[in-house]
């Protein structure tokens, strides 16, 4: 492991939403390193087959799964096709979602439908899905991509702030309901990471001026501060660890 931590991971079968690009896709990444069998999950073919070629030429496991986390029906069909051609699913990190900042007043009725659909409502049939498999098994790990936009206002991020904050309660009820039987469900609440889609904003001086004036830490997160959380979550190290958020905010919800 060339001195990186190890999770324990070797031989899960982990599926990860939204795995073709930015966070999802160094999960994908971080997530093979340590041994997982990754499912990785997405609306493009094209991003997903390269990201699996990738993991499999640096001698990883990875399978390609396109997926349209606001169709329901789809997610049953690739949940359970999943299963047939890995045998199982031990871990579900819900990283699908989407942002789209814009002043509360501008908001239209397709505006809060299209980000609701795929931050709150994709996501708990992702739940649903993987969690009726691994309510079968008597195991399984979910990790769900919240925000610090959870817990703190965001001006301009109204809609954002309120599905992730939805996605905080969803993952409450599922950790107690399904606790008793194996399986945990949590979050991980990011700060602004810097990532290709990020990467406009981040380089404009006076955002990321604004953004740093409140990270105690000083600076934004990477997509390997993220993944670190998320697998710890995952691991059989976090057993005892469900129904919570875990912040990796640099300090911003401590001030």
């Amino acid at each position: 492991m060339n001195g990186e931590p190890s999770f324990g991971l070797e031989g899960k079968v982990a599926v990860i939403t939204g795995a073709s690009r930015g966070i999802g896709r160094g999960l994908a990444l971080e997530f093979a390193k340590q041994g997982a069998r990754v499912a990785a999950v997405a609306r493009t073919e094209a991003e997903l087959l390269s990201l699996a070629q990738e993991i499999v030429r640096d001698g990883g496991a990875c399978d390609a799964f396109v997926m349209d986390n606001r169709d329901v029906g789809m997610i049953g069909d690739v949940f359970a096709r999943i299963r047939l051609e890995t045998g199982k699913i031990d871990i579900l990190v819900n990283n699908a979602g989407m942002g789209n900042p814009m002043p509360a007043t501008d908001i239209t009725e397709s505006d809060w439908d299209r980000m609701m659909d795929l931050n709150l409502k994709g996501t708990f049939f992702c739940c649903q899905a993987a969690g009726r498999i691994m309510l079968e098994q008597g195991h399984g790990r979910i990790v769900n991509i919240s925000s610090q936009a959870s817990v703190v206002a965001i001006p301009g991020e109204s809609v954002y702030c309120a599905s992730k904050g939805g996605l905080n309660m969803l993952t409450k009820v599922l950790a107690v309901e399904w606790s008793k039987r194996g399986v945990t469900v949590n979050c991980v609440g990011p700060t602004f990471v810097r990532t290709p889609g990020t990467a406009e904003r981040l380089d404009d001086p006076d955002f990321l001026a604004g953004v740093l004036a409140n990270i105690p830490r000083g600076r934004v997160a990477t997509i390997r501060d993220v993944a670190g959380a998320v697998m710890f979550l995952a691991s059989d190290a976090a057993d005892m660890i469900t129904g919570t958020l875990l912040l990796v905010d640099g300090g911003w919800t401590a001030l």
